[in-house]
Formats: C-alpha cells, structure tokens, sequence
C-alpha cells in the first residue's frame, strides 16, 4: 500500500496517483459511537440549516440585509456538511477508504470553499451589527438588500476563484513516495506533503489561506467589536446597552462556535505533540460541529424566527383541533 507505482500515471514527468488512501481515525477503539455521533451531526445539521433557508425564503419579513448574510451562512454550512460528513460515513463505515485521484481534487474544492464562505460570512454579519449599532440613522443608506446581494455575489467569485487555485496547484505535484492521505478526507495540507517535487507554492498558499480565512476574519470581526462597544459605552442607561448588546449575541455565539475550535486546535498543536487520531477526531468536529449549532443557534436567539414558527405550529394546532372537531 505504501508503494503506488502501480497505480500511478505519468504525463510529462508528473506523477498522479489513480487513487489516494484516507487513513484518518484508522484504528480507533470505539470509532463506531464516534461515526455515530457524525452521523447525528449531519442529520440535525441538514435538517436545521434547510429549514432556516425554506423559512427566509418564504417570509417577506426575512428580506433584509442581515438575512440575506443569515441565508448564505445557512447555505454554505449545508453545503460545507453534505461535502464532509457523507463522505467520511462512506469511508470509515463501509471500509471504502479508497477515492479516485479527481474526487480527491473535488471533495478538497468543496469542503474548503464552503469553509471559507462560513468565515467571511461571520465578517459580513460583525459589519452589519457594527452600523446597526455605530451608525443606525445611516444603516439602511449603507446596508440594503442590493449592496448585501454584491457583497456576497463577490464572496463567492472571490473565495470559488481562490480556492480553485489552491487546488488546481495540487495538480503539478508528483507523488511517487505514498498515497496514504493522513487525514478524514481530501485536505490541502496532508496531501501537498505527501509530493515528492517543490511544495513551495502549495506550502504559501496554505499560509495565504489561514491569513485572509482565519487571521484577517478574526481580527476585523474583533475590531467590529470594539466600535461597538464604544459606541455602547456612550448609551446613558444599561436597558439601552443590553437592548442593544442583545442583538449581538447570536453572531457572538456563530463566531465562538466557529473560530474557538479552529484556535484551540493550533495552540494544542504549539504546546503539545499531538497524535494522528486526535488531530483527526479534533478538525473533524470543528469543521461538522459548528454547521449544526448555527440554525439552532438562530432559531433560539432570533426573535423574528421564533415568532415565524410559533404562528406556523398555533396555525397547525388550530387547523388540527378543526379537523378533530
């Protein structure tokens, strides 16, 4: 298995593999309750994230700004959980860890796209609270539904470009040592390393990456932070301040849910050596976990969706008694 010149093709001295081995979790006591635990984040994760996309697409009182960022979250956690999960299911529950050279190439594309549309996301919604907050005599002049639309239509030019990139850069690599990829799926950083030619481009991309998708959203969204409180500091009463802290909190907990794992992992990997399997176990749930807890987190802490589902199940239960009666 360690040898893959059987199974590679050569065109002009670069050498691909016609299938790479995923060998992420491999060996782990009890795997079994850990696949489960997956599989009961994919399904609470579809599930929430499509009905928050069907809820803001049917109510007319969701066409807002801060919807529209809201909608894209959603989508891009649906499409980050369909991209991971189901693959991980088949390669570790039914033993098929084997993937083509090209899916290999697609299931790094997707998983990372939609990982970068959840961060830049995340950023758009700190700049929404930020004026919503700072400047809400100017919010709908700076903030509208058309501005929102091209925000995000470029996002997702920007970050499908830049990601087709990196992953088109996997291509000039030639792999003649191994195609044990040690990780849960097709990620950039395992699979570069594993080339036998010059990484270097591939090794500054991924530092590229980690700035504009981890660095950068973090400090823009904490310096969106402290406008607000700033200007918070400058409301005379704390009703006021809490009225309006209060309509942070569901962005605060998005942004927790999803940057802390990310931070923890890279300080364990600074102080401490850890093993294949718990980096492995560790990015997995920061990538599939966080996709489940923000329609939850919405539909909890948005009082315009609780309203929306509460008129929904009184309109059900009325309908229901009719029938009965």
């Amino acid at each position: 298995m360690n040898s893959v010149n059987e199974s590679f093709s050569e065109n002009n001295s670069i050498v691909h593999p016609e299938y790479f081995f995923i060998i992420g979790l491999s060996g782990i006591p009890y795997s079994t309750y850990f696949y489960i635990f997956l599989f009961f984040i994919y399904i609470v994760a579809v599930i929430g994230n499509s009905a928050v996309l069907f809820i803001i697409v049917v109510d007319r009182n969701l066409h807002s700004p801060k919807y529209i960022a809201v909608f894209n979250l959603a989508l891009a956690d649906f499409g980050e959980t369909n991209a991971l999960v189901p693959n991980m299911m088949k390669i570790f529950v039914f033993d098929s860890q084997y993937i083509s050279y090209n899916a290999c190439l697609a299931n790094m594309f997707f998983v990372h796209f939609f990982s970068t549309m959840q961060s830049h996301t995340l950023v758009v919604l700190a700049y929404d609270r930020f004026i919503a907050i700072c400047l809400p005599l100017r919010y709908h002049a700076i903030v509208n539904n058309n501005v929102m639309c091209v925000v995000f239509v470029g996002l997702w030019a920007f970050n499908s470009g830049l990601v087709a990139f990196v992953v088109t850069s996997i291509t000039r690599l030639s792999f003649c040592k191994t195609n044990m990829i040690p990780s849960y799926y097709c990620d950039h950083g395992p699979v570069y390393r594993l080339a036998c030619n010059d990484v270097s481009i591939n090794a500054l991309m991924a530092k590229l990456c980690t700035a504009l998708y981890v660095v950068a959203p973090l400090i823009m969204i904490v310096l969106s932070y402290l406008g607000i409180f700033l200007a918070l500091s400058k409301i005379t009463t704390w009703e006021g301040r809490l009225k309006a802290l209060k309509t942070c909190v569901s962005h605060l907990l998005l942004v927790g849910s999803f940057f802390l794992p990310i931070i923890c992992i890279y300080f364990a990997a600074f102080m401490v050596s850890l093993t294949p399997n718990a980096r492995v176990i560790s990015t997995s749930l920061a990538y599939a976990v966080p996709p489940m807890l923000n329609p939850i987190i919405y539909v909890l802490n948005t009082s315009e969706i609780k309203d929306l589902i509460r008129k929904y199940l009184k309109k059900r239960s009325t309908q229901i008694e009719g029938v009965l009666n």
